[in-house]
């Protein structure tokens, strides 16, 4: 039997560094708390990120604070329609002088990588990245490196302007840990940024971790413990989406085409640990699996045409399966 009080002390004294790393991103991102937690639950589960948002929401100043705030290789991508795969993995160069083909390393080779705008790049380029988020591998010629651990990728696509861009297919976006939806700052926030930004000196942060303390408070992250009716609740929401008449859920039957796939499970209960864990608690609960729900869930649900129509969206689906399932 695991002692939960003994887990929930040790938990609590190895995670002091969370508060320490948000209080440092904090002095330069102004507000945006859902989207910095976010991060870093999938940084502290070892999963990809797509953030959605208008620009100049700090999307890219997020990611590199975070970057500087643990010391990490950061690489940052713009993708356009006349990016090539080469450009993102690296190639091969042929040296004159030694007569052979090197290996010129591309930007995908770091840390924490921003792929800006990813629905700007063709199929072939987001295919490349696909067998790098996925193999945590690339292959440049007849050679295949491993990529440096922590390695995340962070994507962000702007929902407004579809004009030139590719959509992403359904099988790559499931590869996205969690999609984040992130909105405009309050008048307040909006002020402090303002001021931030006309100031002689523009606040930084202070390297306060390194990469070899993410990977340890990855294994951290198993420890926290999950009660087996914990594993139900997300296990009913996520069959919800597949068969929404079992669950008293007639009226979603006509508005999904297809449901959240098994990763949606394990996504789901990795996140909601994640989360306990920046809450500095060694043990799940309901408000945990609730908090991270929608950011799992809102790229994992096929909408039907009468969805459409309806002009019923994927979040209101997720808050319609939230109300109706039962809290343990």
């Amino acid at each position: 039997m695991i002692d939960i009080k003994e887990l929930n002390d040790r938990i609590q004294s190895e995670s002091v560094f969370i508060d320490v790393l948000v209080k440092e991103i904090a002095r330069v991102i102004i507000g945006q708390k859902a989207m910095i937690d976010r991060i870093l639950v999938g940084l502290l589960s070892n999963g990809h990120i797509l953030i959605e948002g208008v620009p100049g929401l700090a999307k890219t100043l997020a990611i590199k604070t975070l970057a500087s705030a643990i010391n990490a290789k950061f690489s940052r991508i713009q993708f356009t329609p006349d990016l090539l795969p080469a450009d993102l993995t690296g190639t091969m160069i042929y040296n004159q002088r030694h007569e052979q083909f090197t290996v010129r390393k591309g930007p995908i080779f770091a840390n924490l990588i921003l792929a800006d705008e990813i629905n700007r790049a063709p199929a072939k380029v987001q295919s490349a990245l696909l067998e790098a988020m996925q193999e945590r591998q690339v292959t440049i010629g007849e050679e295949t490196f491993k990529l440096e651990e922590p390695f995340l990728v962070l994507a962000t696509q702007n929902p407004i302007e579809q004009e030139g861009t590719y959509p992403l297919p359904e099988a790559q976006v499931d590869r996205f840990m969690l999609k984040i939806v992130i909105t405009y700052p309050s008048k307040e926030e909006e002020r402090i940024i303002m001021r931030n930004n006309l100031a002689t000196e523009f606040p930084s942060v202070n390297p306060i971790l390194n990469p070899q303390d993410i990977l340890k408070a990855r294994e951290l992250v198993k420890d926290v413990y999950m009660d087996e009716k914990i594993e139900n609740y997300i296990l009913d929401i996520v069959f919800s989406t597949r068969k929404p008449s079992e669950f008293k859920l007639e009226k979603l039957q006509q508005l999904i085409s297809f449901g959240a796939s098994p990763r949606a499970s394990i996504y789901l209960a990795l996140a909601s640990k994640a989360f306990a864990l920046i809450k500095r608690r060694g043990f799940v609960i309901p408000e945990d699996v609730r908090a991270v729900c929608h950011d799992v869930l809102r790229h994992r649900i096929g909408l039907t045409y009468e969805a459409e129509a309806e002009n019923i969206n994927s979040e209101d689906i997720i808050n319609e399966i939230l109300n109706t399932i039962e809290v343990p």
